[in-house]
């Protein structure tokens, strides 16, 4: 599954304005929809959480801007349910942060699988007795 492009209502990012925070109603207007819809995506997409000022009013940063251009693209234009769309958002996430932490497992610090596996070849005199009965209930199954 690629990743939709995000683009602003005229199909350029270059549209959203180089500042720093954004009201609800600039928003709005920027992705086209109203602002009680972006008080519900603000309620199922945890993600998208504006700051608020000092009188309570929501200030959105570019960077939730272009979520919001994100979300409408999935729900309208790729007719994802709300579900599916926090769903989509969740998997990019995650796979954005596990390429850190594969860089990190390759390096030699990491322990290797042989070496965990060696963990467990220590006898232990509680798993003898275990690997004891149960061998015993196999034979009285056969």
């Amino acid at each position: 599954m690629s990743e939709p492009e995000i683009a602003a209502p005229g199909g350029n990012l270059e549209e959203i304005p180089d500042k720093l925070y954004f009201r609800i109603g600039e928003v709005a207007r920027l992705a086209g929809i109203k602002p009680y819809v972006l008080r519900f995506w603000e309620t199922e997409f945890p993600s998208l959480g504006p700051k608020k000022s000092g009188t309570g009013h929501r200030l959105y940063r570019r960077k939730e801007v272009q979520l919001v251009l994100e979300i409408k693209q999935l729900l309208h234009e790729k007719r994802y349910t709300i579900e599916g769309a926090r769903k989509f958002l969740d998997a990019r996430g995650k796979a954005t942060r596990a390429k850190p932490e594969l860089a990190r497992s390759a390096s030699p610090k990491t322990t290797s699988a042989k070496q965990q596996g060696s963990l467990f070849d220590v006898p232990s005199p509680l798993l003898e007795a275990l690997r004891k009965e149960l061998k015993e209930i196999a034979e009285l199954l056969k």
